[in-house]
Formats: C-alpha cells, structure tokens, sequence
C-alpha cells in the first residue's frame, strides 16, 4: 500500500493556500528613490564581492567587504524607513466559479467587446478589485481609485487584482 493514498493526497493539495498578490504604494518619493537606490547599490556589492577570486589581494578584499558591509546596512536603513510609510495591499486568487460568477454578472457591452474584453471593464474592475482584496477593499473605494489615482498606479491596482487570479502553482515539467 503507497504511503500516498488518494486521502492523503488529497488533504495535501485542499491545504494548499490560494496565491497572494502584494501591491505595495509609496506615498514619499524620497524615501522610495532611497530604497531602490540602495537595494541596487547592495545588489551590486555583494555581486562584486562573490566575483571577487580567491587569489584577490586581502587589502582589496578588505575594502569590498567592507564596502557590501556598508551597503548592507544602508539597505536594511532603507528598507525599514519604506516600510514604515508603504502601504500594503493583498490580493488573493479567487475559486474559479466564483471568479466566472463574478464575470458573469458584469457582462461586455458593445464598446467593451470592441476593445476585445470579455466584461464590462468600468463595473468588473472594481467589484473585482474588492472581492479579491484582502485588506476588505469596498467597491466604491475601488472604482474611486481606478478613476481618480495616477494611471500607472490605478494600472498596477488593476493588475495586482486580475494577475492574481491567472498565478500557476503548477509545474507541467518533463519528469
């Protein structure tokens, strides 16, 4: 007898969590330039740290890892200081009928159907948006925020919500 009987198995994959989105928003440009400055200047220290050979001079080893050191810690800085003002939003993926329900009660208009879209993207979007925000996003606040945040966010707000709900956990690998 498999240790792997279809019961067992079958807990396994329904304790499988649903996929999760983060879209994280940066009110202070400042503190968000620092971030991914030193994220990048990090990232490139300890890159020239690893390709740094064996045969390296010590005073020249010596003074990269103390520059990755350093780098290290403007990094955690800056990574403490974007945490603290950054808002976080999460989204979950969705049981498939209940996302084809939800599509299903915002059907395409002839404007929608013409730019391709499967729903009526004005009401869809933001009953979306609210049905898989974790954070208990309500549907007027979603539509709010799809017409009156910058493109580029309401884009990512959008996508945060749709992207979610197409997430693979599965490999179909040759094995």
């Amino acid at each position: 007898m498999s240790s792997n009987t279809w019961d067992e198995l079958a807990k396994r994959l329904d304790a499988v969590p649903k996929p999760v989105q983060e879209l994280r928003l940066c009110p202070d440009p400042e503190v968000r330039d620092r971030y991914l400055t030193a994220k990048k200047d990090h990232e490139q220290a300890d890159n020239y740290l690893k390709q740094m050979g064996k045969d390296a001079d010590p005073e020249a080893l010596a003074h990269v890892q103390k520059e990755a050191q350093a780098a290290a810690e403007e990094l955690a800085a800056a990574k403490s200081a974007y945490d603290k003002v950054t808002i976080v939003l999460k989204f979950k993926a969705l049981p498939r009928g209940e996302l084809e329900k939800l599509q299903n009660a915002h059907p395409a208009g002839e404007q929608d159907e013409a730019k391709g879209e499967d729903y009526a993207f004005e009401t869809f979007a933001p009953a979306l948006i609210s049905a898989a925000s974790m954070n208990e996003m309500p549907v007027d606040y979603a539509a709010k925020a799809l017409d009156q945040w910058a493109p580029g966010d309401a884009r990512d707000l959008w996508n945060a919500a749709w992207s979610i709900q197409h997430a693979r956990r599965t490999d179909l690998g040759k094995g």
